[in-house]
């Protein structure tokens, strides 16, 4: 087979020819690859990238039609399209100790080798020191996998990318080869129904939710915000399952929660067969190119209007809330303690914004720094994560007290999940998130409490922020009452 390979700057290599299957392509792609490191006579350790120009698809297309163990998804809230990835060419994984560390001895020193567009995709829980579920139990208390296949569709094509790690896979062709062999074709779009839930399950119900927030905002009368250490905020989650009657698809859930949710990141992570987490977050909790970065302090909901009158009301109460603006303060304040230390310089937004979503409204302030030399993803993890946002303020107090009120593992959910290259990395705050199995759904949400939280109006503003899920189910979210 003629087969041009075309090597760029970046250690990627692009394959452009010819009219063959994109498998065969892709194989004369990495065994050129491997060749060439043959070659090399210094034969250092790298990560390479190999790709083919494919026809346009969609990622999520192209998932659906992949049955490997391992399967991700990665959509940026500003981009227009995401990259869907298989298999497994390299893992980082934390079972114990300090998640944040496992990445910094770890996945720093194989992205060392790596060309800058590649990267690791994963993210950990939202607290470590708790032990894991059962059905968390793959998840680990961190997993970062740089996947054996990348789809991207983009400005510049698509293209289908295989990632090496060297020289352990030169001597791993046959098994890489059969891998490529397994591809699925991507499905054709079409009308795929998601089935209607026959089930549901809250913990906590109403009434524990209530007795739950009672007890916090007595907590907040009893304390004084001029002690040191007293809580001033926490964030309460609920865990409501979902059971169906047929197998639900997480790709097609995903993909008809993206076309529901824009402005959101999209992100999938299946590490076993079975099992998968997904989720529709609005909120970013850093994005770093090269020593840049900058984060965000996302807090206070509000609907969206079904008129311009009622939407543009909505908008200046949530504006003009005295409790939202403390809530979200609290996070601005927390945010830009944590990254102070990291940064020789800091911008931050005097006054909070309104990020406008599709069905819902936050209070949004942006933090933008330099990093400073040295400051790697592992320590900026470990300073943001968890921000006020989705823990509490202050954050030891707040921690503690959620788990000594919640009845169920987090997670992964309100954790940091994302991806990390050699030189950027992006994150957003794992929540508006579920975990499926073959039948049944669970999605997480959360709601801020602080002096002046009333029970009944946390519990419907829950009830928002699953709504999108809901939604693509077949299910109004305002058929649930409290």
């Amino acid at each position: 087979m003629n087969t041009t390979i075309r090597q760029d700057d970046r250690g990627m290599a692009d394959v452009i020819i010819g009219s063959d299957r994109w498998s065969g392509r892709l194989v004369d792609a990495i065994e050129a690859e491997c060749r060439l490191y043959r070659q090399d006579r210094r034969r250092q350790p790298a990560i390479r990238q190999v790709r083919v120009v494919v026809p346009a698809v969609d990622p999520l297309d192209w998932l659906r039609a992949q049955d490997a163990p391992e399967r991700m998804y990665w959509r940026g809230r500003d981009e227009a399209d995401g990259w869907a990835a298989v298999g497994l060419a390299h893992e980082v994984a934390a079972s114990a100790g300090d998640p944040a560390m496992t990445i910094r001895d770890t996945l720093d020193a194989m992205l060392s080798r790596a060309a800058p567009g590649v990267r690791y995709v994963g993210g950990m829980r939202f607290d470590p020191g708790r032990a894991a579920a059962d059905e968390w139990q793959p998840f680990d208390r961190a997993r970062f996998v740089l996947p054996r296949f990348v789809l991207e569709s983009g400005p510049a094509g698509t293209f289908l990318a295989c990632n090496l790690v060297l020289p352990e896979d030169a001597e791993r062709l046959e098994e890489i080869r059969q891998a490529v062999a397994r591809l699925g074709e991507p499905m054709t779009p079409g009308h795929a129904l998601l089935p209607v839930p026959v089930g549901r399950n809250d913990i906590p119900g109403p009434a524990e939710w209530a007795a739950n927030i009672n007890r916090a905002v007595a907590r907040f009368e009893a304390g004084s915000s001029e002690k040191k250490g007293s809580l001033e905020k926490v964030v309460l989650a609920r865990r409501s399952t979902f059971q169906f009657a047929e197998t639900l698809d997480p790709t097609l859930l995903l993909q008809r929660l993206q076309a529901a949710t824009p402005h959101c990141f999209h992100f999938l992570m299946q590490f076993e067969s079975g099992g998968a987490f997904l989720g529709a977050s609005p909120e970013r909790l850093f994005r770093r190119d090269g020593r840049q970065i900058r984060s965000e302090a996302v807090a206070g909901t509000r609907p969206r209007g079904a008129t311009a009158e009622l939407d543009a009301q909505l908008r200046q109460d949530l504006i003009h809330s005295d409790k939202d603006r403390r809530e979200q303060d609290y996070v601005k304040t927390s945010i830009v303690e944590a990254l102070d230390g990291l940064c020789s310089s800091l911008d931050v937004d005097k006054t909070p914004q309104v990020m406008e979503l599709a069905k819902g409204r936050h209070l949004c302030s942006t933090i933008a720094g330099t990093l400073r030399p040295g400051v790697g993803d592992a320590d900026i993890l470990q300073r943001l994560h968890p921000t006020p946002a989705v823990g509490g303020f202050p954050r030891a107090a707040a921690i503690g007290d959620i788990r000594e009120v919640e009845r169920f593992d987090r997670g992964w959910y309100a954790g940091p999940v994302g991806w990390i290259g050699r030189d950027r990395a992006e994150f957003a705050v794992a929540i508006r998130s579920g975990q499926v199995s073959p039948q049944s759904l669970t999605l997480y949400a959360g709601a801020g409490i602080v002096r002046g939280s009333e029970a009944s109006r946390e519990w419907a503003e829950i009830e928002h922020k699953i709504s999108d899920f809901l939604n693509v189910l077949g299910l109004d979210f305002r058929d649930v009452k409290y």
